[in-house]
């Protein structure tokens, strides 16, 4: 039905659609958690925030269930790359996500001001330390992780787990957690009434205009200080996967070149802008449904950004670049992508399918009423 070079593209344009949905909808419940804190000043006011997500967070963890495992079989010279590179990173929001259902879970079996008080905190370090381990990760994407392979295609890493957090990675990072603190408070605004819902509006809109400053920061970083990755030599798309057989060179402003080839994708980041600062001014107006919209482009705006300048790179090495690896020569076999796509096929309607009606049939603002008229619900 599709050949090998049709495959490889498809799958990267899948697993962009992976982060999106993962983006949408993990790191609004994300952004509630990270907000739980601070819009909630009392065990009822906290226990509505978390009934908002209480019924759907542990469903959009399938997204980045099928986003790992995507990654796993689609990319696998990625997937092991990563995890031997960012093994400490990984491991860290990993811990930080068992806090998530444990918070969940355990906050409200006792009655107690100070247990309770504990698991929400849990659940802000479980809800904020994944987004910026995410950003911190894919700041160093953008600068190269410093890898190569040996004769055998066994991949060494050569970095260290601090040199992850430097400035411009941590800039990165600061995009990608006040992206779902808007996303989050944009969440609240609709989900939500009086106080919390105008203590959420207030942090999110500070959310959405971090976002756009530390977005604009990191592009004009981009086009002055941080050096892209570009192929130099010719590459056969339609290959076999070898990721050490071109030729990379690391030149300054690579990552704006798609930019200058195709100037429509210019739209991508004008959209991330754009929609952040729309959903600020509608969270200030009280329009939940609307400012959830604009933040939701928001998201796609700036991770299709980020996926446009680099394409067709997936992981650069900035210790041997000709290692680089990309959407073409980074990938599992022919007809592994073959039956992927038609399990995705399949499968992706499915999901799309109960989560909309999940969402449709839980639907309704969580009031403060409702909480204390229900003292012995789950959260």
């Amino acid at each position: 039905m599709f050949d090998y070079e049709s495959l490889k593209l498809i799958w990267w344009v899948l697993i962009g659609v992976l982060m999106i949905g993962f983006a949408i909808t993990d790191g609004m419940d994300m952004g509630v958690g990270t907000l739980l804190p601070f819009v909630g000043k009392s065990d009822d006011e906290r226990r509505v925030v978390i009934n908002t997500v209480g019924a759907h967070w542990d469903g959009n963890q399938v997204w980045f269930i099928t986003l790992g495992g995507a990654l796993f079989a689609a990319w696998p010279l990625v997937y092991a790359t990563a995890f031997s590179g960012f093994y400490f990173a990984m491991m860290l929001t990993l811990f930080a996500l068992f806090l998530r259902p444990l918070g969940f879970d355990y906050r409200s079996k006792i009655d107690s001001k100070k247990w309770r008080n504990n698991w929400d905190w849990a659940l802000f370090v479980g809800s904020s330390v994944p987004p910026l381990v995410f950003g911190v990760a894919f700041g160093n994407l953008l600068q190269g992780v410093p890898f190569h392979f040996d004769d055998l295609m066994r991949v060494t890493y050569t970095g260290s787990f601090f040199a992850l957090f430097n400035p411009f990675a941590l800039l990165c990072g600061v995009v990608s957690v006040a992206m779902v603190t808007m996303h989050g408070g944009a969440w609240l605004v609709m989900r939500t009434e009086k106080v919390v819902a105008e203590r959420a509006a207030r942090i999110g809109q500070w959310a959405a205009l971090t976002l756009v400053v530390a977005f604009v920061l990191g592009g004009i970083l981009i086009w002055q200080t941080v050096p892209g990755y570009q192929i130099t030599s010719a590459l056969d798309t339609a290959g076999v996967a070898n990721p050490t057989l071109k030729q990379v060179e690391i030149v300054s402003q690579a990552w704006l070149h798609n930019y200058s080839v195709q100037p429509l994708m210019w739209l991508l980041p004008a959209l991330g802008i754009i929609m952040a600062l729309l959903a600020s001014v509608l969270m200030k107006m009280a329009r939940g449904v609307a400012a959830f919209i604009a933040s939701s482009l928001a998201n796609v705006g700036v991770i299709l950004t980020a996926g446009a300048s680099m394409f067709p790179f997936v992981m650069p090495s900035s210790s041997v670049p000709n290692h680089s690896l990309t959407l073409w020569d980074a990938v599992s076999s022919e007809m592994t992508l073959m039956i992927m796509l038609s399990v995705v096929v399949l499968l992706l309607p499915i999901v799309l399918g109960y989560s909309f009606w999940c969402y449709y049939k839980m639907w309704r603002r969580v009031t403060v009423a409702e909480i204390t008229g229900n003292s012995h619900s789950s959260y």
